[in-house]
């Protein structure tokens, strides 16, 4: 193999990669003029009043009762001598 063969495979090997640098730069060229997606949305959805007025009411009646206690009575107003174990 002489050297002027290897100087005319290697012009030849510039030429390709040139070709495939220049596709490269148009098609990321190209794919910044288009428009990106909108972002995935993420986290809770939101709700509408409606629904926000549902989970308000069943809130309500839920804490209501957990201040109740499950016998029914009043815990907020319940006083425990000093001394007198909890049970």
């Amino acid at each position: 193999m002489n050297l002027e063969e290897t100087i005319q495979r290697l012009r030849a090997e510039v030429d390709v990669l040139e070709r495939v640098i220049k596709t490269l730069e148009e098609l990321q060229c190209n794919s910044l003029l288009l428009p990106k997606p909108p972002p995935k949305r993420r986290g809770r959805k939101s709700m509408n009043p409606a629904e926000r007025q549902e989970v308000s009411e069943r809130m309500r009646k839920y804490w209501a009762s957990r201040r109740q206690g499950d016998l029914g009575v009043d815990l907020t107003k319940v006083i425990i001598p000093p001394g007198q174990p909890i049970s």
